[in-house]
């Protein structure tokens, strides 16, 4: 077995785990994602390797980051891209499904530059910016719904 089947097999029992440490560690958990537009109107997804679908690059706030800081970090190891300006929030979403006490906060970036493409990873096996009429099969129910509300 691939360490990215194991991965992927072993997710729907860490996710849980993990939340629910995080549910005594932390008051709330928050996210940010970004919605990286191209100046083609494209909008760039990554493919984990340890979750189904694609999905916008971004991740948790650690302890002692900002939501913009957390978001430059996740779209500079996600993607390779690094803020030009500063990025627009667009909601705060509530994360019922993964815990009652989990946040994403969405921010849109127009502003930009990714010097080169990223390298593959052990967490990114894929990514690429794609036109929202053309997204990959399996683009994940709540990305295509947070495109469609920003497009």
């Amino acid at each position: 077995m691939t360490l990215q089947r194991l991965r992927r097999r072993l997710e729907p029992v860490i996710r849980p785990m993990m939340h629910f440490y995080w549910r005594f560690a932390r008051g709330a958990t928050l996210g940010a994602r970004g919605m990286v537009i191209d100046g083609h109107g494209r909008v760039f997804l990554v493919k984990h390797s340890y979750i189904d679908g694609w999905h916008m690059p971004g991740g948790g706030v650690e302890t002692g980051e900002t939501m913009l800081t957390a978001l430059a970090r996740e779209l500079g190891e996600e993607g390779n891209i690094k803020l030009g300006g500063q990025p627009q929030l667009f909601a705060i979403y509530f994360n019922g499904r993964i815990s009652r006490r989990d946040h994403v906060a969405l921010f849109i970036v127009r502003d930009f530059l990714q010097e080169s493409p990223p390298q593959p990873n052990r967490e990114i096996v894929e990514h690429g910016f794609f036109a929202i009429d053309a997204l990959p099969e399996d683009t994940s129910r709540a990305t295509r719904a947070r495109i469609e509300e920003v497009f």
